[in-house]
């Protein structure tokens, strides 16, 4: 495809290793090892041809990309490149001395994760002790003059605690404070039963969010990433595929979406095999759910088609077997039964599989 707009934004997955266990998380079942990671002067090249490729934005997470000893040069590489950096963290490793060497490699951002606002509640969801390590890192990027943003992934162990998690945010300084609600791939996928809220839970929690937005108006950022499963309406995958951003996995594969790597015959391509300007304009796997011409009915005749895309192409492989459906989560695709269905979310729920190596079920309350 030719005469196709250079992404904005780079999600660069630096490790998949993570010191917590979330059962929410995005990452696949399978997860890079350690010993299959890009190398220092690999990312350090990405950065590069991703600031000559148009990227002006690379969020740098993982699992916990503070274990990558080679951070601060992967920071300062992207900072060369004309890449402003966000640090998606855990908090768990930061340190003063740390932090100080990642803003004077650069770093101008910090995206902090939390849990619960309850620190017991916290660390339960998060597999281990991790509260006070994230309530600390907090008061160092606000000591060190760094915009905060903390994110607070949704579902039923945590929704009914909104309020507490917006007063948390406030009182950690946050600049901006994300509410996003699970999307169900990875190890969030085979939680689903254990973190899929109820109706009632999400009105609620909708209710708090226009409150909060009321009172806040002008003085912090509330983000509120709406749970498609009940909404009806399918979202755009990372605004349209291979529209506005890529994905680097740590191995080096390149992706439309974090999720993508589940898709079968995609042949993702690799940044060791292929430059980041060949995969982004002219490899298959980046051109395959692009734009509207792939698309079916009821997509095909949808005035909406422009806008969501036909939905999520990660989503409607995992619930339908085939990923040119269109996405379950709207109303109009024939599959939307499914999502009804997992969408109750009034049975009892299952205990969490937590990400680990040898997980084993434990009971989510």
């Amino acid at each position: 495809m030719t005469n196709v707009p250079p992404p904005w934004a780079l999600l660069a997955e630096l490790t998949h290793a993570c010191p917590l266990h979330c059962p929410y998380c995005s990452n696949p079942l399978e997860l890079t090892r350690r010993s299959r990671e890009l190398s220092t002067a690999q990312w350090q090249d990405v950065m590069r041809q991703a600031g000559e490729l148009g990227v002006v934005q690379t969020h740098l997470s993982g699992g916990e990309p503070l274990l990558r000893p080679d951070l601060e040069e992967i920071v300062s590489a992207a900072e060369s490149s004309g890449v402003h950096t966000q640090l998606v963290t855990s908090g768990t490793g930061l340190d003063a001395a740390r932090l100080n060497g990642l803003v004077a490699s650069g770093l101008r951002s910090v995206q902090l994760s939390v849990q619960h606002a309850d620190p017991s509640a916290s660390d339960r969801i998060a597999g281990r002790r991790s509260f006070a390590d994230k309530a600390r890192a907090a008061e160092l990027v606000r000591e060190a003059g760094l915009p905060l943003g903390v994110n607070v992934v949704l579902h039923r162990d945590n929704l009914d605690a909104i309020d507490a998690v917006v007063e948390l945010g406030l009182a950690w300084g946050a600049d901006r404070i994300e509410l996003a609600n699970t999307q169900f791939y990875g190890w969030a996928l085979r939680n689903r039963g254990a973190l899929m809220p109820s109706r009632a839970q999400l009105s609620r929690a909708s209710d708090a969010v226009t409150r909060w937005r009321e009172r806040l108006a002008g003085r912090t950022e509330l983000v509120w990433v709406v749970p498609d499963y009940v909404e009806g309406i399918a979202k755009p995958c990372m605004g349209g595929w291979g529209a506005v951003s890529l994905t680097i996995a740590p191995d080096g594969t390149v992706l439309p979406c974090p999720a993508a790597a589940t898709l079968p015959g995609l042949d993702a391509p690799n940044v060791g095999d292929r430059t980041l300007a060949w995969i982004w304009e002219q490899s298959p796997a980046f051109n395959q759910y692009r734009g509207t011409d792939w698309m079916r009915e009821p997509c095909r005749s949808c005035p909406r088609r422009e806008e969501d895309y036909g939905g999520c192409r990660c989503q409607a492989y995992a619930l339908t077997g085939d990923a040119a459906r269109t996405d379950p989560a709207c109303r109009l695709s024939p599959d939307h039964a499914l999502i009804r269905a997992a969408a109750e979310g009034d049975a009892e729920p299952s205990g969490y599989v937590y990400r680990r190596p040898g997980a084993v079920r434990v009971d989510a309350r």
